[in-house]
């Protein structure tokens, strides 16, 4: 049997961490930035960062190879593939790529390396290849690569390629009704306007807004024919006039007050969208981001959490229930929340709820009097069937938060309603709280970070293809879902 061969080369690349990853963690980048690499694709349709896809990519000297990625570690910048196939005689390829920040934070140290074997006599030519022709290529192709970016913008130019329009699938509303009005559709994408970015989604969050728009609550913001969906992960394809800051391939996440993210290219302004951090998979940004993002504002800005504050959240096995559960125990509150089953009981205590009450029926005022003596703040998602129990869970003074109506829009509430208790009430949305790529950023930051030093716990994450949108939304209107539900297109 032929000897294994090691070869290991390392360098260090002038771009931060993040930037390098986010061109070396996407299987099917290497045709846009390697010298060696004429032209690439992924079979069978799958994402370019999923564990077992398959790269099928032609070398500009002619040789044909299958690699198949078999790791992908945001955590620590790490990714693992292999040679299924090649016409290059390199035998039980396996290579790993390991990327660390520098100790000044804005340089990256690349480490690569890989084993083989090779039939009797190319040992030294096909070493030499795999070092030279792969590895200290490619450390040149990228820096290149990142440094025609840079030049671009100093010298006022766009570094993006200008593109045609691009094929984009979408679901649509047939019509107002329930989840089965949801129709999947071909169209194209038009190459951004001023001020946008045209963004290619990996994951799509599903929330109970989108429920509201198909069913016709709020025509003024979707009319049928449109497509829902208020967030998404992926990367940028290129960006219009005046846009800058973004590269092609660079991970981001979006959220709008726009419904449209039920599709597989779109365009968004500028000031919707924030990169991702590497340890953040699209997966879970897709799922957290919008739910996250209100759960920082209900904690900071309108329920002012603090240590011993009362807080009753409704849905608490949801995606937002989960994360503001988890947020506001660790913030010092006390957290009681309702939900409809044991199982979903289960769950809010595994995510930080130290009281939950099991109701399917929305009575549940008498045991927060019991448990806390009446709740400081309300998040209420449930509407119409829990107001008068809302009102009677109050503790002098509360705070009734309504965050959304999934048995039907609350009925007005007078004022008087609230008197006896001097208790009072908001209807915030979460777009007015993020209505700059400011607060945007610095408001995702604080998601990311609480998830990334334990803070919060990611939710269960119920995965569903675009074209099974329909699926989703009957699962989460028919209240049998828990955690977080994302779209796969």
């Amino acid at each position: 049997m032929p000897m294994l061969q090691k070869i290991v080369r390392s360098t260090i690349i002038d771009a931060p961490i993040e930037r390098v990853w986010s061109v070396l963690r996407d299987f099917n980048s290497h045709d846009q930035w390697h010298e060696a690499v004429a032209a690439s694709r992924i079979e069978g349709g799958e994402r370019s960062d999923q564990t077992g896809c398959v790269r099928d990519f032609r070398l500009k000297d002619g040789n044909l190879i299958r690699e198949q990625l078999l790791a992908l570690d945001d955590r620590h910048f790490r990714s693992t593939y292999c040679i299924v196939e090649a016409t290059v005689p390199l035998q039980r390829y396996v290579a790993t790529v390991t990327l660390k920040p520098v100790t000044d934070g804005r340089r990256t140290f690349w480490h690569w390396e890989s084993s083989f074997a090779t039939p009797p006599g190319m040992e030294l030519v096909l070493r030499d290849m795999v070092a030279t022709g792969v590895y200290e290529a490619g450390f040149a192709s990228l820096r290149r690569h990142l440094e025609q970016g840079r030049d671009a913008r100093k010298a006022g130019i766009d570094p993006m390629p200008r593109a045609l329009a691009l094929p984009s699938r979408r679901v649509v509303v047939a019509t107002y009704g329930a989840a089965d009005v949801l129709r999947v559709e071909d169209g194209s994408c038009e190459p951004p306007a001023a001020g946008e970015v045209r963004l290619r989604p990996r994951a799509i969050g599903v929330n109970f807004i989108d429920v509201y728009l198909r069913r016709g609550w709020i025509p003024a913001m979707l009319a049928p024919g449109a497509t829902p969906g208020m967030e998404a992960a992926g990367s940028v394809i290129d960006v219009g006039e005046g846009v800058h800051g973004f590269l092609p391939d660079e991970r981001v996440a979006y959220v709008g007050p726009t419904p449209g993210a039920y599709c597989t290219v779109r365009n968004v302004p500028a000031n919707w969208v924030a990169p991702l951090p590497a340890q953040i998979d699209d997966d879970l940004a897709a799922a957290v981001l919008l739910k996250g993002l209100t759960a920082d504002y209900l904690l900071r800005d309108l329920g002012h959490v603090r240590a011993g504050a009362r807080w009753l959240v409704h849905a608490a096995a949801g995606g937002l229930g989960l994360l503001l559960c988890g947020w506001a125990r660790r913030l010092g509150a006390t957290v009681i929340g309702t939900v409809s089953s044991e199982a979903k009981a289960r769950l809010a205590r595994a995510h930080g709820c130290d009281h939950v009450i099991v109701t399917p029926d929305y009575r549940f005022a008498q045991a927060v009097q019991n448990e806390l003596g009446g709740a400081d703040v309300i998040v209420d998602g449930l509407g119409a069937a829990a107001w008068q129990e809302n009102l009677a869970a109050l503790a002098p003074c509360g705070h009734w938060i309504s965050v959304g109506q999934a048995s039907g829009a609350l009925p007005d509430i007078a004022p008087d309603a609230l008197l006896a208790k001097s208790a009072s009430f908001s209807r915030p949305v979460v777009f007015a709280y993020v209505g700059t790529p400011t607060l945007l950023r610095t408001r995702a930051a604080r998601v990311w970070t609480a998830l990334a030093q334990g803070d919060i716990k990611p939710p269960p994450i119920e995965r569903y293809a675009l074209g099974a949108a329909a699926q989703a939304h009957a699962r989460l209107e028919q209240r049998a879902s828990m955690g977080a539900l994302i779209l796969l297109p």
